[in-house]
């Protein structure tokens, strides 16, 4: 009974949840692991690390600045790229000034993205392309 070891935490990161508050403005590049919820503001860029980590822009935060993570929620204003490899889910109030990449994406009725959208393995796909060959013209 005394002799128990305290539960170990392993690799429960994950589950740990990071909340910057409204009225907080950070300028510089966030890096994070396992979730952030964002209310406030980031002038920078915001970096996740692993592959579970999920980043959650409220309809009050704002980042001006790229966006790399596996797993995104937007419902805020961003100025800059998002970049998502796993699951974007655009929110109503979500508004985008640059361009999204996403391998999965949920867009709701109102958000905006004023830039270009494009799935992943279509941009994959377009980089594995041979160049196009010029064809000598044929005489008349």
């Amino acid at each position: 009974m005394f002799n128990r070891k305290p539960a170990e935490r392993g690799n429960h990161a994950s589950h740990d949840t990071s909340l910057i508050a409204h009225g907080t403005v950070i300028r510089g590049d966030l890096r994070f692991r396992g979730a952030l919820h964002l209310d406030g503001r980031i002038e920078g860029a915001v970096l996740a690390e692993g592959d579970d980590a999920v980043f959650t822009l409220s309809e009050h935060g704002q980042v001006q600045g790229e966006i790399r993570v596996p797993h995104a929620v937007i419902n805020g204003q961003v100025q800059g790229d998002i970049h998502v490899n796993q699951r974007l889910e655009l929110a109503p109030q979500a508004r985008i000034a640059g361009d999204v990449h996403y391998q999965t994406l949920e867009m709701a009725a109102g958000a905006q993205v004023n830039g270009r959208i494009t799935h992943r393995l279509a941009e994959e796909a377009m980089h594995e392309l041979p160049s196009p060959q010029v064809s000598e013209a044929m005489p008349a």
